[in-house]
């Protein structure tokens, strides 16, 4: 399935909201001192003054200070997997409209590249040859042109989930990706953003079966420790497909559920499955499915699954 870079970002964002300041704008982060409180704004009460594809691709987030010395500060972070995309007259007119429908004049916008940027202009002036009547600009992050050195053993857990879009030199890119998944095992204790975000390694390291299996080898400690974590959740999610199956009287929706759960982490142990392996899942009954389950982690190759 394709990855949706818009909404994997809004969530990374909206799940580690500091952090994601700290990557994305460094020096408004570095400005707003400890003891804030960051939370995200709706955007459906945008709806009627802004394009459904736009509103999707923005993350307000609104910093206030709990003493009330400062007046609370908007972020507006938007995304961009495409540069070419990019408008920046549609993100000045999204930032004016935020700032009128809350009342303030205190709105930064940071905008994420996920690829180069190229010359995508970061300023816009209207006026005349008299005065200047708008000036706008924007923090723009540039991810493929951060160096990974700077971050990859930092403790922010959204700049090491994002080393695999840095710059990096293509020999590193086993090692990138274990920094990575290092990262998400020693920063996020929650087992369910670690299954989340696992995923999110996943898509944007993209190793081939052959890297995979390096991987395994080199980094055996971590390696196994995703291997109890795949065992934990292959288990959770069987007793949750049973459950539901005694509940809502759908044996089919539960072996489904069984089909996909072990499909996924076949796949993550093995590689990509033939057409015939994904054959015989998809027809096996529970028991089988639960049966081969169970030898996942312990069996060398894919062949002993079935035995």
């Amino acid at each position: 399935m394709p990855a949706s870079h818009d909404q994997n970002f809004k969530n990374l964002i909206l799940d580690y909201p500091r952090q994601a300041l700290e990557l994305f704008a460094p020096e408004e982060h570095a400005a707003l001192g400890p003891g804030v409180k960051i939370v995200p704004i709706r955007q459906e009460q945008l709806k009627e003054r802004l394009g459904d594809r736009f509103r999707e691709l923005d993350v307000p987030l609104l910093v206030e200070w709990p003493d009330g010395k400062r007046e609370a500060l908007l972020f507006v972070l938007e995304e961009e997997s495409n540069a070419g995309r990019f408008s920046i007259g549609r993100l000045a007119h999204y930032c004016l409209d935020l700032a009128e429908l809350y009342d303030t004049d205190r709105v930064v916008p940071v905008v994420i590249f996920l690829n180069k940027a190229g010359h995508i202009p970061e300023r816009l002036r209207l006026g005349s040859d008299q005065h200047t009547y708008l000036d706008f600009r924007y923090v723009k992050c540039e991810l493929s042109a951060l160096p990974y050195e700077l971050w990859q053993n930092s403790d922010n857990i959204v700049a090491r989930l994002n080393l695999p879009n840095m710059c990096w030199p293509k020999a590193l890119k086993v090692e990138i990706y274990a920094k990575a998944i290092q990262g998400l095992l020693s920063l996020e204790p929650d087992w369910n953003r670690r299954r989340k975000y696992v995923d999110f390694v996943d898509i944007y390291t993209d190793l081939t079966d052959n890297e995979r299996q390096h991987y395994e080898r080199e980094y055996q400690r971590e390696s196994d420790e995703m291997a109890g974590f795949a065992e934990r959740f292959t288990s959770i999610g069987l007793e949750k497909g049973r459950q539901e199956g005694l509940e809502k009287g759908r044996e089919e929706g539960r072996r489904q559920e069984a089909v996909n759960m072990l499909t996924r982490f076949l796949t993550k142990r093995f590689g990509t499955l033939d057409e015939v392996t994904q054959e015989r899942v998809n027809n096996a009954s529970v028991e089988q499915i639960e049966a081969w389950s169970d030898r996942v982690l312990d069996a060398e190759t894919l062949a002993e699954v079935f035995e």
